[in-house]
């Protein structure tokens, strides 16, 4: 006695469902992959722009203390007598901001 096996069809709407499935299955990795690359990225470039704006703070507070050195009163004294002028302390008036 022979056996005989019947092949089962599949429709049209299990075939789709089949292929969507594998797809998922193929894609899911691949997606996973391609995004923890994108973030690593993106991490990388934040933290470079966290070392830079460090850096820039640490040049503005230096241009800050050179600002300060440069307009301090002893500085303008010392550029004024190179100049050949004198300080003459009744010439200055101050100015007071009033309410």
């Amino acid at each position: 006695m022979k056996k005989v096996r019947k092949r089962v069809k599949i429709s049209k709407f299990e075939r789709l469902i089949y292929t969507l499935a594998v797809l998922l299955l193929v894609a899911s990795p691949v997606t996973i992959v391609f995004t923890k690359a994108t973030l690593s990225k993106i991490n990388f470039e934040v933290e470079k722009q966290k070392r830079e704006i460090a850096i820039q703070k640490k040049t503005n507070e230096s241009l800050t203390m050179t600002i300060d050195e440069l307009a301090s009163l002893t500085k303008v004294q010392e550029v004024a007598e190179e100049q050949g002028l004198s300080y003459n302390n009744n010439n200055i008036k101050s100015v007071k901001e009033g309410n």
